[in-house]
C-alpha cells in the first residue's frame, strides 16, 4: 500500500513538472513570436564602445522631422547583407513612415543604378531618393579606410549614418547653404579632404571674384578666402567690410606670405581689435610644437563652440607656419580660439629665418591664432592665421582634428544644422595592455585558484548531500 501511495505521488509530481514545462515552452514560443513582430529597436540593444548599432539624436532629428516619403534603395545580392548595414536601415525605417527601404538585387536588375550613377556599384551600397533628387552612396564610402601621412598605417571606420542623413537631408532640402570663394589673389584651391567634408554636409560652393563686382553675391551664406598669396584691394576690403557689418559671414585662413604682406585684407581684422605681427610664429616650449619643427605649433584650444567638440575628445589642433594676433578688442566682440604658449616670438625674417633662436627685431609672444568676431547685425568672422592648416597633410598629422575645427566654423557661420554634425564611427580594436606583474597574476588566479574553489566547492556540496540522505 505504502509502494502504491509513493508511485501515485511520484506520477503526481512528474505530471505537474511536465505540466509546468509545457507552460513555461508555450510562454517561450508566445514571446518570441511577440519579439519578431516588434521594430529591431525595440529588440536590440547596442553594447558597442563606439555605438555601432546606434543613431544619433541628430539622425533622429533630421528623419521624425520628415514631410517627404523618402526611398532607400539597397543595392544587395541574395545572402550577401551587411549586418551592420542592415541594423541601420532597420532603424531609419523604424523611425519614420516617410521612409522605405526597397532591396534591390543587381543579379535580378541589372540595369536599375544606371539611371542614378556610372560609376561601378559594390554590393550593399545605397541609393536615397525623393522626387526627382538622388544621392548614391558607395560601399566604399560607408567603411572608410584612411592610411596616415606616413603611409605605414591606416584606420578604419563605419561612416554609414553620417552619408544617409546627410543623403536625406540632401534629397529633402529645397535650399542648401550656399558658400563664394573668393579668388583673384593667388589663393590656393580647397584641399581635397575639406572640399569633399563641404559636398558631404551639403553646403554648395563658387568661386567669385570682387575684381569684377561691387558686392557680395546676394545668395551668399557665407564667404571663404582660403591662402590668399596677394593683398586685396582698398576698394575689395571695403566692400567685405560692408557685407560683415550689414550680418554678412566669412571664414578667412591666411598666413604669412613669401612675398609682401596682406596690409588690406588683414585690416578688416584691426576694425574689431585685432592685430597682426609681422613674421612667422615659433615656439619655445616643446608640448606646443610638433615634429622637432618650431613652426608647427600645436596651439592650446580655448573654449568656444567651434573648438569644445576637439576639447572633449582630447584632438590637437596643428597650424604650421601662422602669423602672430594680438587681441586688443575692449568691446568683447572678439573670442580666442587657439593661442600660443608665454614662450612663443614672432621671427621677423618670416620665410627667410635662418634660425628658430630669438633675435633683434622679433616680437615676443604670447599670441591668438585663430579668432571669432562678432559684429553689428549678427555678421561674423572666424579667422586662421595659417594657410596651411586645412592641407590634407597636416589634417592627417591631427588625426582630423584640423577638418574637424575647420567644418565645425563653416557650420557655425551658416547656421549648425542636424544633418552636418554626425562623424564616422571608429571599426579599430582598442586592446589592453597590462605588465607582466599583473598578467602572472591573472593567470594564477585563472588557471589555479578559480578551478580549485570549483573544485572544493563541489566537494563540500557533495559531502553534504551525503550525510543529509544518510540521516533520512
Amino acid at each position: 500500500m505504502e509502494k502504491k501511495n509513493k508511485n501515485r505521488i511520484a506520477l503526481k509530481g512528474g505530471t505537474y513538472s511536465l505540466l509546468v514545462t509545457l507552460i513555461v515552452l508555450a510562454i517561450l514560443i508566445v514571446v518570441n513570436v511577440l519579439a519578431s513582430i516588434l521594430p529591431g529597436n525595440l529588440t536590440k540593444y547596442d553594447i558597442s564602445s563606439t555605438k555601432l548599432y546606434s543613431i544619433t539624436s541628430n539622425t533622429k532629428a533630421v528623419v521624425n522631422a520628415l514631410k517627404k516619403d523618402v526611398k532607400i534603395y539597397w543595392i544587395v545580392q541574395a545572402d550577401k547583407e551587411d549586418d551592420v548595414i542592415e541594423n541601420l536601415l532597420e532603424k531609419y525605417e523604424s523611425l519614420s513612415d516617410h521612409i522605405e527601404v526597397v532591396k534591390k538585387n543587381p543579379d535580378v536588375y541589372p540595369t536599375f543604378t544606371d539611371k542614378y550613377t556610372s560609376e561601378e556599384v559594390p554590393n550593399n551600397s545605397l541609393i536615397v531618393e525623393c522626387g526627382d533628387k538622388n544621392r548614391y552612396i558607395s560601399y566604399n564610402d560607408i567603411y572608410v579606410t584612411q592610411t596616415d601621412a606616413t603611409g605605414y598605417s591606416s584606420s578604419s571606420s563605419f561612416d554609414g549614418e553620417g552619408a544617409i542623413t546627410s543623403a536625406i537631408d540632401y534629397v529633402i532640402s529645397d535650399k542648401l547653404p550656399k558658400n563664394y570663394v573668393l579668388e583673384g589673389h593667388g589663393e590656393a584651391e580647397l584641399p581635397e579632404t575639406f572640399s569633399k567634408q563641404i559636398e558631404r554636409e551639403n553646403m554648395q560652393t563658387e568661386s567669385f571674384s570682387l575684381l569684377n563686382e561691387d558686392k557680395v553675391p546676394e545668395d551668399a551664406d557665407a564667404i571663404l578666402i582660403y591662402a590668399p598669396t596677394s593683398d586685396i584691394s582698398a576698394e575689395e576690403k571695403e566692400i567685405l567690410a560692408d557685407y560683415v557689418a550689414n550680418g554678412g559671414k566669412m571664414m578667412v585662413a591666411a598666413g604669412p606670405t613669401e612675398n609682401g604682406s596682406l596690409t588690406n585684407l588683414y585690416s578688416l581684422l584691426s576694425d574689431y581689435g585685432v592685430e597682426t605681427t609681422d613674421g612667422i610664429v615659433v615656439e619655445e616650449d616643446r608640448e606646443h610644437y610638433a615634429f622637432q619643427q618650431p613652426y608647427i605649433l600645436l596651439p592650446d584650444l580655448q573654449s568656444s563652440d567651434i573648438t569644445d567638440p576637439l576639447i572633449e575628445e582630447n584632438y590637437y589642433a596643428i597650424l604650421p607656419i601662422a602669423q602672430g594676433l594680438t587681441v586688443k578688442d575692449t568691446a568683447g566682440r572678439v573670442t580666442e580660439l587657439l593661442t600660443t604658449s608665454d614662450t612663443a616670438f614672432s621671427k621677423k625674417a618670416g620665410y627667410n629665418l635662418e634660425t628658430y633662436e630669438k633675435e633683434d627685431g622679433d616680437t615676443d609672444g604670447p599670441f591668438t591664432l585663430a579668432v571669432s568676431i562678432d559684429a553689428d547685425n549678427d555678421g561674423q568672422i572666424v579667422w586662421f592665421s595659417s594657410s596651411l592648416f586645412l592641407e590634407d597633410m597636416y589634417n592627417s598629422y591631427s588625426s582630423g582634428a584640423n577638418l574637424d575645427m575647420g567644418m565645425n566654423a563653416l557650420s557655425s557661420l551658416v547656421g549648425e544644422r542636424d544633418a552636418v554634425s554626425i562623424r564616422s564611427k571608429s571599426l579599430n580594436y582598442n586592446y589592453l595592455t597590462i605588465d607582466e606583474s599583473t598578467s602572472s597574476l591573472l593567470k594564477t588566479m585563472m588557471i589555479g585558484v578559480f578551478p580549485l574553489a570549483f573544485i572544493v566547492t563541489g566537494i563540500v556540496v557533495i559531502v553534504r548531500r551525503r550525510r543529509k540522505n544518510e540521516k533520512g
